[in-house]
């Protein structure tokens, strides 16, 4: 049985969905026939980033490989992963390419490592234009025109460009409680709810000071603050106007970055695909997203995507695959 693997890897957790290969067509893979999960990965310029990498892509082919544990015959021939943090055409790529090659056990030239924001287009829209607009822990956005032209819009890492993000919108939200709880805001339910969420005593003087700790320890980072997006997006709900404004903001962030791809690749009325956790559960900021996106871009249209990111991966693993065989 020969196999292909299209792995999405994400900050919070890596997916690995394997394929009957050669049995798709030209335009794609064939039958689905396994699909696990493991950890997430980070930056590979991180200094744990190469061995988290490494262990996202055996962990999660291991565990989408187990039910076929009893196919002797089973091998992988192709595979490609769409990572975060990945740039086209950088040192990083290739670093990638080669950690992939080897975690997988296949030769280079069977193996594709792209960002994830790429596998998310090619799941999106397997064919023509279109542009995705991704927002979970992070943010990014990218389109294709008619011609294969591609560009890329933000997503230039959570210290510098979230805006859009659930990391965002939880950092947002703490910098406000912490001008309420020194006199620059009026108080409002948001302060109290954050803090609880936190554990934190909403009524104890020295809370700021233990926030302020809290969110640079080992183990916050990002994820810290996107795990509070859905307090914000409930207070939101309810009418807290601090909340609100911090939906608000950040939809109009991810309707810019569309626009701005729409602009470099001429696409005029393009089909928009939202995509990622907080688009998918944050009521608040996916109706304001469409909102703002119809000013941004007039014309433009909300659609669902054909398939996901492993849908993605998978296409370029069968890609692969049909290609020339190794020597």
């Amino acid at each position: 049985m020969r196999l292909i693997a299209g792995f999405d890897a994400g900050q919070t957790h890596t997916t690995c969905r394997l394929a009957l290969a050669g049995d798709g067509g030209p335009a794609g893979p064939g039958e689905v026939v396994g699909e696990g999960d493991g950890p997430g990965v980070c930056h590979l310029a991180a200094p744990e980033g190469p061995e988290r990498f490494t262990a996202a892509l055996r962990e999660s082919l291991r565990q989408a490989m187990a039910p076929l544990a009893a196919a002797d015959a089973a091998v992988l021939v192709a595979a490609a992963v769409g990572a975060s943090g990945i740039e086209q055409g950088t040192a990083v790529q290739e670093q990638g390419q080669a950690l992939a090659a080897s975690a997988l056990g296949l030769a280079p030239e069977r193996v594709a490592v792209t960002g994830d924001e790429r596998t998310a287009l090619r799941g999106a829209f397997p064919a023509g234009p279109g542009i995705v607009v991704i927002s979970g822990t992070g943010t990014i956005a990218v389109g294709r025109d008619g011609q294969s032209r591609e560009h890329r819009c933000a997503g230039w890492g959570w210290l510098l460009d979230g805006a859009g993000s659930a990391m965002d919108i939880g950092r947002d939200g703490l910098a406000l409680s912490l001008q309420m709880a020194d006199g620059r805001l009026a108080e409002t339910r948001l302060r109290r709810a954050l803090w609880q969420a936190l554990d934190l005593d909403t009524d104890d003087p020295g809370s700021p000071q233990r926030l302020k700790a809290l969110v640079v320890g080992d183990g916050f980072g990002p994820a810290g603050f996107a795990r509070l997006a859905p307090v914000l997006d409930r207070l939101a709900a309810a009418g807290d106007p601090q909340a609100v404004a911090v939906m608000e903001r950040n939809a109009g962030a991810l309707a810019a970055m569309a626009a701005a791809v729409a602009r470099s690749l001429d696409l005029v009325a393009p089909a928009v695909c939202p995509m990622g956790g907080a688009l998918h559960h944050l009521e608040q900021l996916r109706g304001p997203f469409g909102r703002s996106l119809t000013l941004a871009l007039p014309g433009s249209r909300l659609v669902g995507a054909a398939g996901d990111a492993c849908q993605g991966a998978l296409a370029l693993a069968a890609a692969l695959a049909r290609g020339p065989q190794p020597a």
